[in-house]
């Protein structure tokens, strides 16, 4: 039976770095604040928004929460970030996507001032984890990859990972920030040729592949340590999945987060501790 990598140990240990730091600088009169700009109403969104929100509640960090409808026009969008990138009081900044698909994307991460760009989206961000440099703040989801390895004390120096997805938000990010704990790095995509074999070599396997129990008992090998990023819902099974079948691969490896309360549930609160690095920055 595989160990679960359970995300609320690591929640409660970020919790307690971060309330120590919370308390020094409401000392200091600052009050860290979260700005969480949505469009539209899309079920997701709002969902992720009162997770969000209950999680800055719990550890003192202030929301304010700025919503526009789904048929805003580009530039009320894009007074609003900039509005938000003036407002001092305001620390960090999360904009919702994807957007409506008549407002161009691209501008609005890119008007986004890359010190309040708590979810990784501007390309300042980017290249401060491409580059190792330490500046901006890495996309959530993969940072919390990180968080999840380092919590339960599974060092990457020399072991092979491999990375499923490519995308901005997890895949590339992620295997440059194992690269960083010194891991040698395999990442596969639609287009690589048989991944089952290559995933059974991992040593440290992390999953966004985006397609629900995607992967199957022939990707997993004993041993493993297996991150699933995946948040699939299950009409069928009327639950939350992620893009491994979970009963295929917990017989089989070593450890594997779970779906729900896994990678996910520390994603929320990587976010606010960007939210509290950023407040610490102004000081």
């Amino acid at each position: 039976m595989a160990e679960l990598l359970k995300g609320a140990d690591v929640v409660a240990a970020l919790n307690g770095r971060m309330i120590d730091d919370i308390e020094i600088l409401r000392n200091r009169g600052v009050s860290p604040t979260l700005a969480i700009l949505r469009v539209g109403e899309r079920a997701d969104d709002i969902s992720y928004e009162k997770t969000a929100t209950k999680r800055c509640g719990t550890v003192g960090v202030d929301v304010r929460n700025v919503v526009l409808p789904a048929d805003v026009t580009q530039e009320t969008l894009m007074q609003n970030v900039l509005a938000l990138n003036d407002d001092a009081n305001v620390h960090g900044v999360l904009i919702f996507r994807p957007l409506p698909r008549h407002l161009d994307e691209s501008a609005v991460c890119a008007a986004l001032k890359p010190e309040k760009d708590v979810d990784g989206i501007t390309e300042g961000s980017l290249a401060g984890v491409f580059t190792g440099s330490g500046k901006g703040f890495a996309p959530c989801t993969a940072e919390a990859c990180m968080e999840i390895l380092d919590h339960y004390n599974i060092d990457c120096t020399g072991k092979r990972a491999v990375v499923i997805g490519r995308s901005l938000v997890v895949g590339k990010p992620v295997a440059i920030m194992l690269m960083g704990k010194h891991a040698t790095v395999t990442v596969c995509h639609t287009r690589t040729v048989d991944v089952p074999a290559i995933a059974r070599n991992a040593e440290i396997l992390i999953v966004a592949a985006g397609k629900m129990e995607s992967l199957t008992k022939e990707y997993f090998s004993p041993g493993q340590i297996v991150l699933d990023v995946g948040i699939n819902w299950n009409d069928e099974k009327g639950k939350l999945c992620g893009d491994v079948k979970f009963d295929d691969a917990e017989p089989i490896v070593a450890a594997i987060t779970p779906v729900p309360g896994g990678v996910g549930t520390v994603t929320t609160s990587v976010l606010v501790s960007h939210v509290v690095r950023a407040a610490k920055n102004r000081i």
